[in-house]
Formats: structure tokens, C-alpha cells, sequence
């Protein structure tokens, strides 16, 4: 757990499917809980370092809930809330929705490390 919370982008697709999702109490546990906890989530294999994280929400709880894909690469840069999914509406990111994320994490390692 990290000490001074880090800064939160949202995608707009991430924006629009977490509004269907979650109401607006649980986005924000949802945020601070990645401000203070940005490497709880899963690295997905093959997608630049992008992750995924299991997220609740009412009545579902986390394993029947939403999954959130971000991307975090240091304390000194945001983290990138990317997508969102009702579980029911997909297992796992399909092989071009892995290539699309992984080209989004080396655009912001590329800007990080120059």
C-alpha cells in the first residue's frame, strides 16, 4: 500500500461502461482503492504489463461482479483505468483487445522514460 495516493486517469470507455456498472459510491472506492493499491490487480500475459482486477458491486460482490483493466506503470506516473466489464459480459480480453492495451502501455512507457 502505497503511502501518497497516486493521480487516476479515466479512458472514456472506461467512463461510459463504469457508469453502467457501479453507482457513484462505489467508483469512488473503487479509485481510491487503486490510488493506494495500484499493483493489486493481476498482470494480464501479453498485454504490456496492463491489469486486471476484480470489482464488486452491489448485491454481486467481487467474483460475480466487474472487471477493471489498468495500467500502472511507476509511482511517479497515473494510473490508467482503461475498461470495464460486467463479468457475464466477458472472461477475459479477446487477442486484438490485448494488442490495443499493450500499444497503450508502451505510448506511456515511451513518454515516461524520455
Amino acid at each position: 500500500m502505497l503511502t501518497r495516493p497516486i493521480t487516476i486517469a479515466e479512458t472514456q470507455s472506461f467512463a461510459r461502461a463504469a457508469a453502467r456498472i457501479w453507482s457513484e459510491e462505489e467508483l469512488a472506492a473503487l479509485i481510491d482503492h487503486l490510488a493506494h493499491n495500484p499493483e493489486d490487480g493481476d498482470v494480464i500475459p501479453g498485454a504490456g504489463g496492463v491489469r486486471k482486477l476484480r470489482w464488486g458491486k452491489a448485491g454481486v460482490g467481487k467474483r460475480g461482479g466487474a472487471r477493471v483493466i489498468y495500467f500502472y506503470y511507476r509511482q511517479d506516473c497515473p494510473l490508467y483505468l482503461l475498461l470495464a466489464y460486467a463479468k457475464a459480459q466477458a472472461s477475459d480480453l479477446s487477442a486484438d483487445e490485448k494488442k490495443a492495451v499493450a500499444g497503450f502501455a508502451a505510448i506511456i512507457k515511451g513518454a515516461a522514460d524520455t
